[in-house]
């Protein structure tokens, strides 16, 4: 079994060296009024780039200088010549387009490409690094902003932040260095084989770049715990005097039960993005559960045959740890474990601490009602990098709204009159920026120049491309929240230019993009969690045989995901405590937080339920009492569990160190969520309610009982065949 893991990652391997592609830093979606807009463009003018790359290059002067002295006018223009490649669509000169301060002394140049920025070529690269080396040898500073330039991910160091993080943990918790080596081998065989994977897929497919970050921080996290769980059940088989080989079946049997159903309702959750019917979403989520399905095969198969070499070597203890880590019922004159002793203090005080979890949940949970949702823009951007110190000399001389304009797009197909239908757009536009409380700071109309020349240039286009475009500069950012109220303003007054002109407006950008995607996002969620907590509700039924189990896990998991939103929230948009993730600005949190949130967060809360509850399911079918089958299941259960949720929040926390916005975010969110889930919810909450409700819990109508398959994940069946006769 161990040559078959090694073979399989040696090929998939191969194939990434061979066949692997680029991937790309764009969220697009078909079927929405922006990306409808780009289709027009395209279909109507094919030497037209709507999707290209784009480059702002800004131009600063010395102290004392201006950009129009000769000699400065004279390196701007040898730096933009030295911008034109084959690549290169369009120019915007600032002398031309005049987008220069008052003073003279900035300006920014706006460069459009044929290509994506994943598409450009070595030379669209070398000419930006070229004109930047023009400018500044004559003694202007140069630099270049857009998307033309990507920020490292860095995603080895939050690897490797991770194993590290994993490994102390685990050497703590099983007390042997080679058994502390094992999980974190299976998971990097896993995370191998699924990235390596994804890799290659990329030489066929157009993937995201957050797509095997993604995967990697998914199949690092439940890689190692999956494995933890079945080698922490081995080594309390071994200590009960079993013998190497029966331990191994017994921990596979019991504990790899929970596993497979703990990843299911992680792949249920992850691939039930695909409902969302929005592409980016449906791929990570696809590569999630790829990489974590890849994750249960390994710990069930891959590391029973690493567990057959290492031998005695894994269950090696020293006298100190074999006593703290005997059997989870102590003996007289043992010692209790602090598990123990935390679930029967629980026990006398239940209701104090499940009002207690409660309340600390919902004020936790409390910044939501402020969340506001954006796409990452460049502010976001490491602070010295040249995309963020170019977006703000942008704002700082232009406004934040020149680092995102909106571009409404005239459909004039229909209209009979094409000219007079975009001057009443036009008109609209200039009313609209006109109002006390416009949010426009310019309109650049469809044609900028009076001359008799550039009117019958533009009249000719119009009748041959049958669309005209007006370029509105909001005075916001393109992520603040005034600007998506704009695009809706901008969309509400150009409504009846049908019914009034035959023609139609559409208004697109990279903020226009975000904004619809958002509001997508939104409409489909309810059906997302509909679809995730429906099929996860039921798994769960067939694995406890109860009603309440689910749905206390259910209604556990919102309080989870609060505090998950209500921190990042308080951090990333309110700015508290920024510093300690390598935030230096504030801004709207991640536009796809939410969903994909709910997604991960939802399978692995489903998993320390599984894992935690499955103890107590285990010790109640062999007979023990309600309350005692909580105390002797958490006390089972409690170490492993705080264990792996500790390094799942070590995996997702070095994630928080990268540059790029999305993985910090995404990995902030999950680390304060997975440690709100497995430590307030599942150690303090979930107890505390089966406590209360004592054999209740267990309750499930005859009818349904008749219904629901019996899954045996506490190996009861398998307990019974091997018991001596």
């Amino acid at each position: 079994m161990t040559g078959i893991w090694v073979l399989l990652l040696l090929v998939v391997a191969l194939g990434a060296a061979t066949l692997s592609g680029k991937t790309n830093d764009s969220f697009e979606l078909s079927g929405i009024e922006s990306t409808q807009a780009f289709d027009l463009i395209r279909d109507r003018d094919p030497t037209a780039a709507p999707e290209g790359a784009t480059a702002r290059v800004v131009f600063q002067a010395p102290d004392g200088e201006s950009l129009a002295d000769p000699a400065n006018q004279q390196a701007v223009s040898d730096a933009l010549a030295a911008l034109r490649t084959s690549g290169v669509v369009s120019i915007l000169d600032p002398f031309a387009a005049g987008t220069i301060t008052e003073d003279g002394r900035t300006g920014y140049a706006s460069v459009s490409y044929a290509r994506s920025a994943v598409d450009l070529s070595q030379a669209d690269r070398e000419a930006l690094e070229a004109a930047r080396d023009v400018a500044e040898e004559a003694g202007l500073t140069a630099t270049i902003g857009g998307d033309v330039l990507g920020v490292e991910i860095g995603g080895a160091l939050a690897e490797l932040i991770g194993v590290a993080i994993a490994f102390v943990v685990l050497a703590l918790t099983l007390g042997s260095l080679v058994a502390a080596g094992m999980p974190l081998l299976t998971a990097l065989v896993g995370v191998g084989i699924g990235i390596t994977a994804i890799a290659t897929l990329t030489g066929f497919v157009e993937l995201g770049t957050t797509t095997p970050a993604l995967g990697t921080m998914l199949g690092l996290a439940v890689g190692i715990d999956y494995a933890l769980f079945i080698l922490s059940r081995y080594q309390a088989e071994v200590r009960r005097g079993r013998p190497l080989e029966e331990a191994a079946g017994r921990a596979v049997g019991t504990a790899g039960s929970a596993v497979v159903f703990a990843g299911l309702t992680v792949v249920i959750a992850l691939v039930g993005l695909a409902v969302c019917g929005i592409g980016f979403l449906t791929e990570m989520g696809l590569a999630g559960a790829f990489t974590v399905a890849l994750a249960v095969l390994i710990a069930l198969t891959l590391l029973p045959a690493l567990l057959g070499f290492a031998g005695t070597r894994v269950t090696k203890r020293s006298p100190r740890a074999e006593q703290k880590h005997t059997d989870a019922e102590p003996h007289p004159g043992e010692p209790r474990t602090l598990g123990r002793r935390w679930i029967e203090g629980l026990a006398r005080f239940r209701w104090p601490a499940l009002l207690a979890g409660i309340v600390a949940a919902a004020v936790a949970a409390v910044p939501v009602a402020s969340l506001q949702l954006a796409l990452p823009d460049d502010s976001t951007k490491p602070a010295g990098s040249d995309v963020r110190l170019a977006y703000d000399l942008i704002d700082e001389h232009f406004g934040a709204g020149a680092n995102g304009p909106l571009l409404v797009v005239i459909d004039t197909r229909e209209a009979p009159d094409p000219a007079a239908a975009v001057a009443v757009a036009t008109q609209r536009l200039q009313t609209l920026a006109t109002r006390d409380d416009s949010n426009i700071a310019a309109l650049v109309p469809a044609v900028t120049s009076d001359s008799p020349q550039a009117r019958q240039a533009y009249l000719r286009q119009l009748d041959t491309a049958q669309f005209a475009t007006l370029t509105v500069i909001p005075r916001s950012g393109p992520s603040d929240e005034s600007t998506k109220d704009l695009v809706a303003d901008i969309r509400d007054t150009l409504s009846d230019l049908p019914d009034q002109s035959g023609a139609r407006a559409l208004v697109t950008g990279v903020t226009a993009v975000g904004v619809d995607i958002s509001n997508e996002l939104t409409e489909v969620f309810p059906l997302y969690l509909a679809v995730v907590v429906g099929l996860a509700f039921i798994l769960l039924i067939a694995v406890f045989r109860s009603i309440w189990v689910p749905v206390k896990a259910a209604l556990g998991f919102l309080f989870s995901v609060g505090v998950s939103l209500g921190a990042t929230v308080a951090v990333f948009q309110w700015g508290w405590l920024n510093e300690l993730v390598g935030l230096d600005t504030t801004g709207p949190v991640l536009f796809l937080l939410p969903i994909l949130l709910t997604g991960i967060l939802f399978g692995l809360a489903m998993d320390y339920e599984v894992f935690l509850v499955t103890r107590m399911r285990e010790a109640y079918v062999h007979g023990a009492p309600a309350r005692q089958a909580v105390i002797d299941g958490f006390t089972h259960s409690a170490r492993i569990v705080a264990a792996a949720a500790l390094i799942m929040v070590g995996v997702f926390a070095g994630f928080t160190l990268t540059d790029d916005i999305i993985l910090k975010t995404i990995g902030f969110a999950l680390a304060i969520g997975v440690l709100v889930d497995a430590f307030l919810v599942r150690m303090l909450i979930v107890p505390a309610t089966m406590l209360i409700l004592g054999p209740r819990i267990w309750w499930m109508p005859r009818w349904m009982g008749r219904l629901v398959p019996t899954l045996d994940v506490e190996g009861e069946a398998l307990a019974k065949r091997l018991a001596p006769r």
